[in-house]
């Protein structure tokens, strides 16, 4: 890929292309016409290679003749024949078509390898992108991922950004975004605390226990605290803005891990430690909220191809999550029944 790089810059940048460009040039379908003409000395053969009709290859090679002001086939009995004309023209225009083709297998595997920058939220990393990434790299070997974890929304030019995650509301002016996962809230603890501390049977048993805060700069208005899951669970007669607060949701997580007390969990982040039985989920109240995590990126990258490996892979990421998030809870509701 580098070499066909260097050849096309070489070229591009040379005298020689800078004085082709002050010419004026036949047209494009004319070469075409009279390139598969004369390579295959026959313009019905011509004609069906390029899918027009004889005339109209006949046509484009009378206007190429028109052009130059000579002859570039002729006669030969059934057939016909290269002119002195046509033969010096055809070796230089099929070396020109080699070049252009050569341009061509260069931008197509533009973006196929080299790095791919992500930009994405700190907990968002830490706790979903991140356990998942070696699939990506296994699949993609020639792409190399550099992950910058940020709450700041990124300037993809000044930060050279490929491809963001974000969670918002959807709306990002002058730029592409797909929506990727949906997000909700609900309690969840370490299976320690649940076994050895106070009972956690209902919302109420809550009040016993120490609240772990979610804090994280999002400034999503939707996002309930623990004052807005208790009244959707029926339970707000105790004081529950006591306990300690963080500002990223990853430490929320890792603190309700450590058995220090009970979190109000965002669901995408904390189901790969549910799934490992690190935490366990509470209750069944689960409280939606309007943010959404988004695949976000300029609409002038949306078609490398690096950028399109990981789109495709982040929404099969998403598939296979929630695959096994049914067949998780199916496991657990069949424990339960036996």
């Amino acid at each position: 890929m580098f070499r066909y790089h260097k050849v096309i810059i070489d070229y591009l940048t040379s005298r020689q292309y800078s004085e082709l460009m002050k010419r004026n040039l036949p047209p494009l379908n004319a070469l075409r016409a009279f390139e598969a003409a004369a390579r295959n000395l026959s313009v019905s053969l011509a004609a069906a290679e390029l899918s027009v009709s004889p005339a109209a290859i006949s046509h484009q090679i009378r206007l190429f003749e028109d052009f130059i002001g000579l002859a570039v086939l002729e006669r030969a009995g059934r057939g016909i024949a290269l002119t002195d004309a046509g033969r010096a023209a055809l070796a230089h225009i099929q070396a020109g078509f080699s070049q252009f083709q050569a341009a061509m297998d260069a931008v197509d595997s533009l973006g196929e390898t080299g790095t791919l920058n992500v930009s994405v939220a700190p907990s968002f990393a830490s706790k979903w992108l991140l356990p998942r990434l070696h699939d990506f790299q296994t699949q993609h070997p020639q792409i190399d991922v550099i992950v910058s974890a940020s709450v700041q929304l990124v300037d993809f030019t000044r930060d050279s950004v490929d491809v963001a995650i974000r969670y918002g509301a959807g709306a990002y002016p002058d730029l592409h975004s797909e929506k990727l996962l949906a997000e909700s809230v609900y309690p969840v603890c370490s299976p320690e605390l649940l076994k050895s501390g106070a009972a956690l049977n209902t919302p109420g048993d809550l009040a016993a226990h120490m609240l772990l805060h979610d804090d994280s700069p999002d400034n999503d208005p939707s996002c309930p605290g623990w004052d807005h899951w208790l009244r959707a669970a029926g339970h707000s007669d105790f004081d529950s803005t006591r306990g300690p607060r963080f500002n990223q949701a990853s430490m929320v997580l890792e603190s309700a891990i450590m058995g220090r007390g009970v979190a109000l969990a965002k669901s995408t982040l904390a189901e790969a430690d549910i799934a490992a039985g690190r935490l366990v989920r509470l209750f069944s109240t689960e409280v939606a909220v309007n943010f959404a995590y988004y695949i976000v990126a300029p609409k002038s990258k949306l078609n490398l191809p690096k950028v399109s490996h990981f789109r495709d892979w982040l929404h099969s990421q998403v598939k296979e999550a929630q695959l096994q998030k049914a067949l998780f809870f199916t496991d657990r509701l069949n424990n339960v029944a036996a």
